[in-house]
């Protein structure tokens, strides 16, 4: 099932690619939440290659939401967790930090977890016990073991308006931190801690199918991904903080204070 992820990412991938520069059809889920006929379509291509491969599996998209099929999918302990465009503002602007995010949970426990940035066309995968990669090559977090050498990374949720909190995370981090970077995609974010380009992580705000696939990286990396107070993350929980596990007590420290 892992290699059926790989290149349904990497086909979903493609339309993204073929499709960005061109005049987009944007509409807004929200004030500032916006989904591109590119979304649509890569999640359309995503969905029917599991029905077809996987017709007794459930499915949770971010555009279409839990699909809806026959009874046994529904009853199902197997669930793809997808995001077909993770960093729509990004693509719809024409910055160019975006991926596909697919995950495989089973019985509450994701088994697979896949993020293709097909920009620089580097696909990230896990399969639980196997480790993480990057192009097929293993991939560990990072060893920086103080804050202060840590460059960390974080995103701006589309309700953040909503969380006074933000600002003063933000704020705190960057006087502590050796830096502190937003690239508007959490699936990468957590991603690049997986493979040693980030050091931690923190973002309250963010949706199954961002988190899912980035969990399994990291942890598989030797990483540590948890909610604010440290407790196990559910990635049904908006609250997220991970990191390569030697800077994420530091962190938990400045988000409690």
């Amino acid at each position: 099932m892992l290699n059926f992820a790989i290149q349904t990412a990497r086909d979903a991938g493609r339309i993204l690619m073929e499709r960005q520069g061109r005049s987009l059809q944007v509409s807004n889920k929200g004030d500032i939440d916006l989904v591109t006929e590119a979304d649509l379509a890569a999640e359309k291509l995503i969905i029917e290659r599991i029905n077809t491969y996987y017709p007794r599996h459930a499915i949770l998209a971010e555009e279409s939401g839990i699909s809806s099929g026959s009874q046994a999918a529904n009853d199902s302990e197997w669930r793809w967790i997808i995001d077909p465009l993770d960093g729509t503002t990004n693509y719809a602007h024409g910055y160019p930090c975006f991926c596909v995010s697919i995950a495989l949970e089973r019985a509450g426990r994701i088994e697979i977890g896949v993020v293709y940035n097909p920009v620089s066309n580097e696909l990230f995968a896990a399969e639980r016990g196997q480790g993480a990669t990057l192009n097929d090559r293993s991939v560990r977090v990072s060893e920086i073991e103080d804050l202060n050498r840590a460059m960390l990374c974080t995103g701006f949720p589309y309700d953040v308006r909503e969380r006074p909190d933000f600002a003063r995370y933000f704020s705190s981090f960057t006087m502590r931190a050796q830096a502190v970077r937003r690239d508007g995609s959490a699936a990468l974010d957590l991603a690049y801690i997986a493979c040693g380009r980030f050091d931690g992580f923190w973002e309250d705000g963010l949706n199954p199918w961002d988190v899912a696939a980035g969990l399994l990286l990291i942890e598989e990396a030797g990483g540590r991904i948890s909610t604010f107070s440290g407790a196990a993350l559910n990635i049904y929980n908006p609250e997220v903080l991970a990191s390569n596990g030697l800077v994420h007590e530091a962190m938990m420290e400045v988000l409690n204070m």
